[in-house]
């Protein structure tokens, strides 16, 4: 949690985490908002002048809890953010846009409880976005579920390992002790970024081919100055089946604005540069990847990529050859 918060901000915060985890410690507080046990108990003195009855409960099952009847204020929307929230839940789930989704439908259901929960001045425009507002699925977007997603968050948030079960695309499920870093949401697809223990390397997993979470007690703790999403894009073209390097007369400066992580990383070599990675599609990656780059390239490796890139030449070869007939 960033340090600059102001002593209400972290009041305020402190309890939501009462409210969500009833007999939460001090030392456990403290981890939370980032602070000594010494803040957190002043915090909870805030809290307690704010007429909010906090109880301490004494014992190794003790800690803080809110008094019976506490009652949170309400929360308020301008008129824009509750346009902005709307607009947010459709782009990234296109079905909450219907308005008579069915109940499996989490977001679109919690989205209608928002929507009309709304006073009229404010709730008006947001209902009407939704009534008139369409969206295209994502056909490569994945739901992960909830209860394992809420599992994660948890273990990133107290900072402890856990054994995941996960189950690729292809093969028999296993399972793995792992420091659970971060979660990412890259292109509608959510990603545990983490250390696997077993493999003593870093690890990314796609959360919705992940069973189970089962805890292990043990704490730890990040990588100082960690960039989630840095790590992930950097650690998506490494790992893969098939092994890809792709050679370039250009310099690296003028290459590298074009590859995106997931293609591997850019070297130097010579008067040019080599971009070095691994793919499990050698196809998408000749197709989508490469045949966007504005700059001549060699294939240099593996095999699998470099007929994958010949079956495009030789098909956009022939769309363009006159038929002798």
């Amino acid at each position: 949690m960033p340090n600059d918060l102001s002593p209400t901000a972290r009041a305020l915060r402190t309890l939501e985490i009462l409210r969500a985890r009833p007999g939460t410690t001090a030392g456990d507080l403290a981890e939370r908002l980032g602070v000594t046990e010494r803040a957190a108990r002043r915090y909870v003195g805030i809290l307690r002048e704010a007429g909010i009855p906090v109880q301490s409960v004494r014992g190794p099952h003790g800690g803080y809890r809110l008094g019976r009847g506490t009652r949170l204020p309400p929360v308020h929307f301008t008129q824009a953010e509750a346009l902005g929230l709307v607009m947010a839940v459709l782009g990234d789930q296109p079905a909450a846009a219907d308005a008579d989704a069915d109940a499996d439908d989490l977001v679109g259901s919690a989205l209608g409880k928002v929507v009309k929960a709304l006073p009229e001045s404010v709730g008006r425009q947001a209902a009407l976005l939704r009534e008139y507002a369409s969206a295209a699925p994502d056909p490569y977007a994945v739901r992960p579920d909830p209860a394992v997603t809420s599992d994660l968050v948890d273990a990133v948030a107290a900072r402890h390992r856990v054994l995941v079960g996960y189950r690729p695309e292809t093969g028999d499920a296993w399972e793995t002790e792992v420091e659970p870093w971060s979660l990412v949401v890259r292109h509608g697809r959510w990603y545990l970024l983490c250390h696997s223990l077993r493999a003593d390397a870093i690890r990314t997993y796609r959360v919705d081919r992940i069973r189970t979470v089962r805890p292990t007690g043990h704490a730890f703790a990040p990588p100082a100055d960690l960039d989630p999403v840095a790590v992930l894009e950097e650690h998506l073209g490494l790992g893969w089946e098939f092994a890809t390097r792709v050679v370039f007369d250009a310099p690296p400066a003028e290459v590298a604005p074009w590859i995106r992580p997931p293609m591997g990383r850019l070297e130097p070599s010579g008067d040019g540069c080599v971009l070095v990675g691994s793919t499990r599609n050698p196809d998408m990656y000749a197709q989508e990847w490469l045949a966007r780059l504005p700059f001549a390239f060699r294939v240099e490796g593996g095999e699998e990529l470099r007929g994958a890139v010949a079956a495009l030449a030789a098909r956009l070869t022939a769309a363009v050859v006159r038929d002798p007939a």
